[in-house]
């Protein structure tokens, strides 16, 4: 079974080198190379990432060149890295992938468009990253791998060793080195399969925005009379819940371009939060774990072989990789139309926004740079609690222009195809976080559910006295007292204080970007400035 694809061009001499095999060779390596990998009693591959069991967004570097300096913003997200460093990093990884005696190598494809896709390798160690990597990407044609060419960006995965922690800039010894001008991205020190899927999605945002493109950290779906719904928000806000809708055609569940043409996904997989997962709950995402899935960090009964997602005991964060065909109701190929509505999730930890709520243009685009959720436990290394947190343009960690940049994009598509905006808020109610519960999965649907058949189109609104968005008093499926989030607080004066908090928090937040944007859109923030 054993390809003589080669890779002596990047410096690597290993001669078995497995390109593109199928998933039955890549269960027999996984099964007799790597340890701790196992198959759960329906088909799906269980796999340990290691230490690492999220994203390191500390260790994220980019390399800094005069082609793409003044288009970068640098700060705590995009940190520089000088070439040098980055070459002492490409050899480490590259010394150790020739260590190996075995490589495997993935050609495919990022963005289901072909006016706008990416040619990507994946060179790696793990069968696992790999399977990861052909489910999470779009696989080409027999065709279209023969004549593949060069690709236009290379990953160089030698997580399994680290990086040198006392080399000039390293912070610790994981390290995930983007170079746009060398066009590869190499990494250190975490067998997080995450690490792959985000750098292809940065490197499309900072790519599509020079084309007029959007790129946007968001699921996708499409109703029947071709009605195209785009749903923001970071990890464990619900987007591949809600976007995984049986009464409509999933576009994607994560990552997507909107351009003048309209939508299209950037990848070819799902990459789903598994914890609590349920039948009941999940449908789609649960009948979509079978052979040929990824199950990350889940934890399984090691002699039924039953799976327990319930069971957190290694991460929160654990997490099922599958292609998107595996969802019974799909979009193919992944391409759609204009967006009709624009949902902004956010994860409310202090409970007092409502769980659905109408914007104006300008409060769409003061609430996409804002960004505001909540960090769920176990997405990144070191969050074991709810955190109150702000992302600008609901993924800022993969954002490599400013935010002002993706936030005009967005008002010029909302403004040109005249696309409905709206806040749904996934979070708490009753209480912040520790008093309040999380808000029913049934209750959010019925809400995303009135949006589609504009049920809201026609009922009597409330304004919010701070935020100033549209209440809607009315909704099928919904008690009406969980509309107005004041009415579910038993200590009302609480909740005042614990808005007045949240305003300061949004208005504390936005002064990093007044300068840089509309008036009118900052005026579209909370309307008072409080003290707390």
């Amino acid at each position: 079974m054993t390809t003589k694809f080669n890779l002596q061009k990047y410096g690597i001499e290993t001669e078995e080198v497995f390109r593109n095999s199928s998933v039955p060779v890549l269960y027999e390596l996984g099964l007799r190379l790597e340890k701790g990998t196992a198959i759960s009693n329906v088909g799906a591959l269980m796999t340990y990432s290691g230490e690492k069991t999220g994203r390191s967004p500390k260790d994220k570097r980019v390399v800094r060149h005069p082609d793409s300096e003044n288009n970068i913003n640098w700060g705590d997200i995009n940190i520089g890295l000088d070439e040098h460093t980055f070459m002492v990093n490409h050899e480490r990884a590259i010394d150790y992938l020739n260590t190996c005696p075995h490589l495997f190598v993935v050609d495919a494809f990022a963005g289901w468009d072909p006016k706008y896709r990416l040619k990507i390798r994946i060179v790696c160690t793990r069968a696992y990253h790999a399977l990861f990597m052909q489910n999470m990407l779009i696989m080409p044609t027999a065709d279209e791998l023969a004549n593949f060419g060069e690709p236009d960006y290379v990953v160089f995965n030698g997580g399994g060793f680290p990086a040198n922690r006392y080399t000039s800039e390293m912070t610790s010894k994981t390290s995930v080195d983007v170079n746009l001008e060398r066009k590869e991205i190499v990494i250190l020190g975490t067998q997080y399969a995450g690490e792959m899927k985000k750098g292809v999605f940065s490197i499309m945002n900072y790519l599509m925005p020079l084309e007029g493109v959007l790129p946007m950290h968001c699921s996708a779906n499409v109703g029947e009379k071709d009605d195209v719904t785009i749903l923001f928000g970071l990890s464990g806000t619900g987007k591949t819940t809600l976007s995984a809708d049986p009464k409509r055609k999933l576009i994607g569940d994560d990552e997507h371009c909107w351009t003048d043409d309209g939508t299209f996904n950037i990848e070819g997989g799902c990459y789903a939060k598994a914890i609590n997962l349920s039948e009941e709950k999940e449908p789609d995402i649960y009948r979509a774990i079978k052979f040929g899935t990824v199950l990350e960090n889940v934890v399984y009964d090691k002699f039924t072989r039953e799976v327990d997602y319930t069971d957190t005991s290694i991460t929160q964060n654990t997490r099922a990789s599958y292609p998107i065909q595996f969802i019974d109701n799909v979009q193919m190929p992944c391409v759609a139309g204009h967006p009709e509505n624009i949902i902004f999730l956010t994860c409310d930890a202090f409970g007092v926004l409502p769980p659905v709520s109408k914007l104006t243009p300008e409060q769409a685009s003061y609430h996409f740079i804002s960004g505001y959720t909540a960090k769920v436990a176990g997405t990144e290394m070191g969050v074991t609690e709810p955190q109150a947190t702000f992302s600008a343009c609901f993924g800022a960690a993969f954002m490599m222009w400013h935010p002002n940049k993706y936030a005009e994009l967005l008002a010029e598509k909302i403004k040109k195809h005249e696309a409905k905006a709206w806040l749904v808020n996934t979070g708490w109610t009753g209480g912040p976080h520790g008093v309040g519960t999380r808000m029913s999965l049934k209750h959010t649907r019925a809400m995303i559910d009135a949006i589609h058949h504009h049920e809201f189109d026609n009922v009597d609104y409330v304004t919010d006295e701070e935020f100033g968005f549209q209440i809607p008093t009315t909704c099928p499926g919904v008690p009406s007292e969980v509309l107005i989030p004041k009415n579910t607080w038993e200590d009302k004066a609480n909740y005042d204080l614990t808005k007045q908090k949240l305003v300061k928090l949004f208005n504390d937040n936005f002064k990093q970007f007044e300068k840089n944007v509309n008036e009118a859109i900052v005026e579209a923030g909370p309307n008072i400035q409080v003290s707390v």
